[in-house]
């Protein structure tokens, strides 16, 4: 205690008179007064922290005690492998593909997985395991439940620990993941970001407390943020010197510095290209998302193949960054190329991730069905045969052309198309409701694409019926096909325009993906000279190979299908001898198989007991 709070007690000793007068006052005053209380204040204080302490240490134990025994095992497995001395990827891939998924479907398939600090002492509270485990805990509220801004904020300032952790390490981070979970990683930062851009740009049913988080949150899941961090996993790998060099046929690792080289980094750097040529696509600059596949060759067994979400991924928007581009050619190369591959592929795999390559197989149906209606091109007898049986009514309707057939062109646009995000959040910041409902009445991003789509296809509408015209005739005058579009004869000659320019485009060759060349890409060709019309037709032989190929396939599955089915049991000889009234002892002709007979003295045909 300090000497000015005994000062007080040393005047109260010379005037004992005064200690026990009338007015008796055992109150402590002065400055001894101060500091009791602050020392109360403070001893009060630490006792309450230490009760908080123990009940949140008690609440954390139940909630713990509350985790079933699988799970824990499984996290402290799981946890095990990500810091053995040399981790074994096959068996890590095995525990987050099979095992998170299993136990989902047993324990969680409408709940939460446990939080991350009720399993923190499992793991002695590694930050770097609980960050990974966050990251798959937030992606299965988005998966199976339905997340609220909380959760979406939560995840967010996850990944940003995350990427920090990797990015802003001064060596490499001590990390091994399966190339799978790395690609994972990204889609899925990827989608949320998408997720929260479309939650966010929707001011109608907003509460005012979502408005007033959001007016504070300004830099969560902005579109720069994302950016910054693909565009960062990019530049710390060297991921884009490392494949010019190998196209160069140079040496990548020289290219690739002290990150470069570590498997995390590179695939991360990687899976950030596609993930920014998704980001691109989704916000309508399709030129820029081409160029970011500049170091990536199509044609050659890249990386992305040996994931198959990302496999199916890249060529979806590839295609549909040719379509909107009006390179109708391409888009029907790349969503061939990839739909006969889940032609293959669906009589191998099953389960959620497959049912999800379905969906997007189907939109890519449905916009090969509108590169198909505007420029005819010859594609797989299978893929076809698919495409109608999904969208033929649709198909033929945008065939004809004409004003009918532009609910088509929307209807197949809407399905195929990506959900498209704007950039620039609504102005939640001015808590102006005439500001917001401003907002809210311009156009969403994916009606204006639409928009831009349909604003390209409405000129060629009527090229189909003129080409079914110019069919039929290898000379005419422009006069008569007047006569017969029921059309002046200058509206001919715009469409004959409108057609020759539809018959030529610009075609990948070889190169970027990019660059091209003008060719023919029609089966009818014409020229025009004084009002007469000269019109060259060109066939093509049918192609054999697809046919018997395509029929192979076909009856290397019968033969399957015919081979997992289990043997027929045959009768045994007393049952089958009994049924007909003759004693087994006695051989007769009777058929015990299906098309198998037995004689005496014989054996027994395909079908009966081994």
């Amino acid at each position: 205690m300090s000497h000015q709070g005994q000062q007080p007690y040393q005047a109260f000793g010379e005037e004992e008179e005064d200690v026990f007068g009338d007015e008796m006052n055992f109150g402590v005053q002065g400055d001894y007064e101060g500091t009791y209380n602050e020392a109360e204040s403070e001893q009060y204080a630490q006792q309450q922290r230490v009760a908080e302490a123990a009940a949140h240490q008690a609440q954390a134990l139940e909630a713990l005690a509350s985790v079933p025994e699988p799970v824990k095992k499984y996290i402290i497995h799981l946890f095990s492998l990500l810091h053995a001395p040399s981790p074994s990827l096959p068996e890590i891939q095995a525990a987050y593909e099979q095992g998170w998924s299993r136990l989902t479907e047993k324990f969680f398939q409408k709940v939460e997985w446990p939080e991350a600090e009720v399993i923190a002492p499992l793991v002695n509270h590694d930050e770097v395991f609980l960050t990974l485990y966050r990251e798959l805990y937030f992606r299965h509220v988005y998966a199976r439940l339905q997340p609220d801004i909380d959760d979406r904020i939560a995840s967010y300032e996850n990944y940003c620990q995350l990427f920090n952790l990797i990015l802003n390490s001064p060596g490499p981070v001590p990390l091994s993941l399966p190339i799978d979970w790395l690609y994972n990683i990204v889609d899925e930062f990827v989608y949320q970001y998408t997720s929260f851009a479309l939650w966010r740009n929707k001011v109608a049913g907003k509460t005012e407390e979502e408005k007033l988080i959001l007016a504070e949150s300004g830099q969560v899941w902005s579109c720069y943020s994302v950016l910054n961090v693909l565009y960062s996993l990019i530049q710390k790998s060297k991921i884009q010197d490392q494949l010019a060099a190998t196209q160069k046929g140079e040496d990548a690792e020289a290219a690739a510095g002290e990150f470069g080289s570590i498997p995390l980094y590179y695939h991360l750097g990687y899976f950030s290209i596609l993930g920014l040529l998704r980001v691109h696509v989704l916000l309508g600059d399709y030129t820029l998302a081409l160029t970011m596949l500049d170091g990536i060759d199509l044609n050659k067994k890249a990386l992305f193949t040996r994931v198959t979400a990302a496999h199916v991924a890249v060529y979806y928007y590839v295609g549909f960054s040719y379509l909107m581009l009006g390179r109708y050619p391409d888009a029907i190369r790349a969503f061939s190329h990839i739909l006969f591959f889940v032609l293959r592929l669906k009589h191998f795999q099953r389960g959620s991730q497959f049912d999800q390559i379905n969906k997007t197989a189907d939109r890519m149906y449905a916009l090969l069905a509108i590169c198909q209606a505007l420029c005819p091109t010859k594609v797989d007898e299978g893929i076809s045969t698919a495409m109608k049986e999904k969208f033929g009514d649709q198909h033929a309707k945008m065939v004809r052309g004409g004003e009918d057939s532009l609910p088509a062109f929307h209807e197949m646009f809407n399905h195929g198309a990506p959900r498209f995000i704007s950039p620039n959040p609504p102005p939640y910041e001015t808590e102006s409701e005439a500001a917001l409902a401003a907002y809210s009445s311009l156009p969403d991003a994916s009606a204006h694409q639409l928009s831009l789509f349909i604003s390209t296809v409405e000129p060629q509408l009527s090229t189909s019926t003129l080409r079914s015209f110019l069919r039929l005739y290898t000379t005419l005058g422009t006069d008569k096909l007047a006569g017969f579009l029921g059309v002046g004869e200058e509206e001919v000659l715009e469409m004959l325009m409108t057609a020759k320019g539809a018959a030529r485009k610009y075609t990948w060759v070889q190169g970027s993906l990019l660059e091209g060349e003008t060719v023919g890409v029609s089966d009818i060709n014409f020229g025009i000279d004084e009002g007469h019309l000269t019109v060259a037709q060109s066939t093509t032989s049918r192609r054999y190979g697809d046919f018997f190929l395509r029929h192979g396939l076909k009856f290397s599955d019968v033969y399957e299908n015919l081979r997992a089915k289990p043997l027929p049991l045959p009768k045994s000889k007393e049952g089958a001898s009994a049924s007909n009234g003759v004693p087994s002892t006695v051989q007769t002709g009777k058929t015990v198989a299906a098309g198998a007979t037995q004689s005496s003295g014989g054996k027994a045909a395909w079908g009966t007991a081994k």
